[in-house]
């Protein structure tokens, strides 16, 4: 009787331990930007790239750097597309903003080799999408005379969806 009182004990004890790190559970929970979300991103930077004047291309990713959405602009030049969708990547890939990751990375830097990552491209107007401290989507836009438009038009377009990333 006292040997299945000390096992039954020793059980319990046991169960009630905390998890251990190499018991980590064998599956994460994400978010992500829905379709939806992301079309509005998109359509409110373009919106705003036109309301200065430029003709823009917008590319919207996802988390992982797939893209959800690309919006041209009738005048955009044929390469602001692909150029869109390489400075969102950017942005998602490094976790941090083109016109951040283009002084960060110029000759001589310390970090200047990173310019060499395939699809990188450190040129302003790729900016993360971060919503409750984590990037769920990056937005890239190319086509306005300079890179810092560039960016300017990508937040303008998530602060329009601020209130949507909220959770």
């Amino acid at each position: 009787m006292l040997r299945n009182f000390t096992f039954a004990a020793a059980m319990m004890i046991i169960m009630a331990s905390p998890v251990h790190a190499d018991d980590q559970p064998a599956l994460i929970s994400f978010k992500v930007m829905t379709l939806e979300t992301a079309q509005k991103l998109a359509q409110a930077t373009l919106n705003d790239c036109r309301k200065k004047g430029y003709q823009v291309a917008v590319s919207v990713v996802d988390r992982f750097g797939t893209v959800q959405v690309t919006l041209r602009d009738r005048f955009a030049g044929v390469h602001t597309p692909e150029t869109a969708r390489r400075k969102a990547w950017t942005a998602i890939s490094f976790r941090t903003d083109t016109m951040t990751m283009w002084e960060q990375t110029k000759a001589g830097a310390p970090a200047s080799g990173i310019r060499f990552v395939q699809d990188a491209l450190m040129a302003g107007g790729g900016v993360p999408v971060e919503a409750a401290g984590s990037i769920v989507g990056g937005i890239g836009v190319s086509g306005a005379p300079g890179g810092d438009i560039d960016d300017e038009c990508a937040r303008v377009g998530i602060e329009s969806i601020a209130d949507l990333l909220e959770f």
